[in-house]
């Protein structure tokens, strides 16, 4: 199945959608075994530690610090990995608003973690990009 990759498509089609819960960002030495009661949405191995993006309350549970308390919204359409500037559209329009934003492309959608306290302004700005007339 191949992504999309035209711009005004991307961007008219995205359909932003808010995940379930409150997502954190942890650390773990880099050769340490992931905790067996943590399920990760994502990991990545960095030279640092392992980066953990798991739910708040398995962060806690666990007893693990955390960092960036996060709602997470997915990017509905189909994005090709080598989709040029639809991330950076995006963005950049989020970024004019001071809102950060920790994108993260997989295989079939992109995924945007927003802060807790301006997710869903984030979210009213995502759907007015996508129901604008892209020429």
């Amino acid at each position: 199945m191949t992504g999309e990759r035209d711009l005004d498509a991307l961007l008219s089609n995205m359909k932003p959608e808010f995940q379930p819960g409150t997502f954190v960002f942890c650390t773990i030495p880099p050769n340490a075994p992931i905790p067996a009661a943590l399920n990760p949405l994502l990991t990545f191995r960095e030279q640092e530690g392992m980066t953990l993006v798991i739910q708040r309350d398995d962060a806690e549970a666990a007893g693990l610090s955390y960092a960036f308390p996060s709602r997470l919204i997915t990017l509905t359409v189909h994005s090709a990995l080598d989709a040029v500037g639809f991330l950076a559209a995006i963005t950049a329009r989020l970024a004019k608003a001071g809102i950060s934003v920790n994108a993260v492309s997989a295989f079939h959608h992109d995924h945007l973690f927003m802060p807790v306290d301006r997710a869903d302004e984030a979210m009213t700005i995502l759907r007015e990009i996508s129901e604008a007339k892209h020429p």
